[in-house]
């Protein structure tokens, strides 16, 4: 069953967010430049601060009832969505570094990566709601989804796993439209001999959203996992995908901070794979997902800090 939330509600948060993506280019961006580690922190303070306004919003204008707690289901899924997020930043640095794209010019790409991604897990969202409404069985194939996905995460990797040339969408732009071999600044376009050609930095974009579109995979179904309003699943996935580009500047030079965090997302993803498969017939309380959620988190984040690494002998 849809939300009841009127369509005010909706036109308001994309008007909101129509707003701030373009602050962000127009205004506080409007010049490319490097993104400093004070600057992310300071984006990443703001992004999470909208999301806790907005998160108090939803506790004052929508109330719990006794089958639903929209504030607190907001917040768990907001949570795991910005967790998930980590991968993303992960394969961010392979993107970038492959492709050597200038520090920059790293803002703009993502920037137009999180506008696509917003439109294409809006779809996702509305899809899978739908089909878990009309086909129950449904939660089941994305809890085992989900599963298989920690577990996989789980598994160590190796160094050359990620080959961006490789990428399905990469082939596909390349037969249709021809590509220069170097960077035009921050262009995604160019002119060659009066006839428009792409830019590696097309290439990158392209790379980035296609690669959200399979984390949204794994990630939608663990916010539907705790609440199937897709106002709240929406709302929550969209603020944890602002945030994304400062998340990335934040964290990309010290992820090696937190070798163990991986571990804690696969068992996070387990964790809601395990609670959509068992759903018809135990219920687990929105507070016990956020404290089993936070605990994981947590220990992945202190084991990464105490535990010393094991360095290798060559």
């Amino acid at each position: 069953m849809f939300s009841t939330m009127p369509w005010w509600a909706w036109a308001g948060f994309l008007g909101f967010v129509g707003l701030m993506l373009a602050l962000d280019l127009g205004v506080f961006n409007r010049k490319a430049h490097v993104v400093s580690l004070k600057e992310a922190l300071a984006w990443c303070a703001v992004w999470f601060g909208l999301a806790m306004a907005f998160n108090l919003l939803i506790a004052l204008k929508m109330p719990d009832t006794a089958t639903s707690k929209p504030a607190l289901e907001f917040f768990t899924g907001y949570i795991v969505e910005l967790c998930l997020s980590v991968d993303n930043v992960f394969v961010f640095i392979v993107i970038f570094q492959y492709f050597r794209v200038d520090p920059k010019h790293q803002h703009r790409v993502l920037f137009w990566g999180i506008l696509g991604a917003v439109v294409m897990r809006a779809i996702f969202i509305f899809a899978g709601i739908s089909l878990i409404n009309t086909f129950h069985w449904i939660i089941y194939v994305f809890g085992a989804f989900l599963v298989y996905t920690g577990i996989k995460l789980a598994l160590p990797k190796k160094a050359d796993g990620f080959e961006p040339e490789k990428n399905p969408a990469v082939k596909l732009a390349r037969k249709f439209i021809p590509v220069t071999n170097h960077f035009e600044g921050g262009n995604f376009f160019t002119m060659v001999n009066g006839k428009r050609h792409a830019t590696p930095m097309f290439l990158v974009l392209l790379i980035v959203e296609t690669t959200d579109v399979m984390f949204a995979l794994d990630s939608i179904p663990a916010v539907i996992a705790i609440t199937r309003n897709e106002f709240i699943v929406f709302t929550s996935n969209i603020f944890a995908i602002l945030g994304l580009r400062s998340l990335y500047f934040a964290v990309s030079g010290v992820m090696q901070l937190f070798r163990y965090l991986n571990i804690g997302l696969a068992v996070i993803l387990c964790f809601v794979g395990v609670k959509m498969l068992i759903s018809s017939w135990v219920k687990v309380e929105i507070h016990i997902s956020l404290g089993i959620i936070g605990t994981v988190l947590a220990t992945a984040i202190l084991a990464s800090v105490l535990i010393p690494q094991v360095r290798k002998e060559k």
